[in-house]
């Protein structure tokens, strides 16, 4: 019997990792095993309900390639520590997308064209998992939602949070913020890119506590995700001034011809209007653009709510 059976070998096996986790010397890596149970509720817990994506595409195309598999897994956590709770639902459905799937793109996930003829993603099915879940997080999730509006717009209508950005992971100490890094650093390992295997080991990486701050990285990711971000433009400023501004972190927009760069927290914002009307536009009274983003817009293709101040 083999160790991966649960036989002599993997008593064995486990025997080893212990000894080898007893010496500063080693780290023991163990295969990620799915499961649907995480913790049980408080007594009084509010619970609430999320649901992790996970898109695979013909290519990274936002505006010209195609999904091919999601995956949604639906569950529950307490609202207020973001403990995980239970997953209560499972969705994973392939599609064809009418063209030949890139062999760049098969070498990375493993789906072929004969695996997805004549299949069709279960709108109906993914629309009523959608039904009363706060939020829909994805580990990139500028690319996963801007892919999945284009295909279903009920995702539209959703609050978005990215694991990927909206979780300070350096800060606590991962050394990439890349999933399966964040899996390898937590002691884990996994075979990815498939999308049903790659929600399970995002949201087994967000139940977990953080190293740093030993908040469970749940509670951190939609604590930052519920606090809208504002884009500044910095409209009409001089030629001269796109390196200071690039030097920044601002970034340009070919098609408003304009640079921007989005800020978290009000504070901030304002601190950010200060040195743009000091540094950009030599102190001068001048009109810019404020974009509103909240969770309903963030890493989509869609503009938030735009108004213009006077600096």
């Amino acid at each position: 019997m083999s160790g991966r059976e649960g036989g002599p070998d993997a008593a064995a096996a486990a025997a080893a990792a212990r000894v080898l986790e007893s010496s500063a010397d080693y780290r023991v890596l163990r295969r990620f095993v799915p499961h649907d149970h995480f913790a049980d509720p408080a007594p009084g817990a509010a619970i609430g309900r999320a649901v992790v994506i996970d898109t695979e595409t013909t290519g990274t195309d936002v505006q010209g390639d195609a999904v091919i598999e999601l995956a949604l897994v639906v569950f529950e956590y307490d609202t207020a520590s973001g403990a995980v709770l239970r997953i209560v639902d499972v969705y994973d459905g392939l599609e064809d997308p009418g063209r030949e799937i890139p062999p760049s793109s098969t070498a990375i996930h493993g789906i072929t064209d004969d695996m997805v003829a004549g299949h069709r993603l279960d709108d109906a099915r993914v629309e009523a998992l959608l039904q009363g879940a706060q939020w829909v997080i994805a580990h990139n999730a500028g690319f996963d939602r801007q892919m999945i509006e284009r295909r279903m717009s009920v995702f539209e209508k959703q609050r978005w949070a990215c694991s990927l950005a909206d979780v300070t992971w350096e800060r606590e100490g991962f050394p990439g913020a890349k999933l399966q890094y964040l899996a390898i650093h937590l002691g884990f390992f996994y075979e990815g890119h498939r999308s049903e295997i790659d929600c399970r080991a995002l949201l087994e990486v967000l139940s977990r506590p953080l190293p740093s701050s030993g908040e469970v990285a749940l509670g951190v990711l939609l604590r930052s995700a519920a606090e809208s971000r504002l884009r500044l433009w910095a409209t009409n400023s001089a030629f001269e001034t796109k390196d200071v501004l690039r030097g920044r972190g601002y970034r340009w927009d070919a098609a408003r011809r304009c640079w921007h760069i989005v800020i978290s927290g009000r504070d901030a914002a304002v601190e950010e209007a200060t040195w743009l009307k000091s540094e950009i536009f030599g102190g001068r009274q001048v009109e810019i653009e404020v974009e509103v983003l909240d969770a309903t817009v963030r890493f989509s293709a869609r503009p938030g709510l735009r108004r213009r101040r006077m600096l």
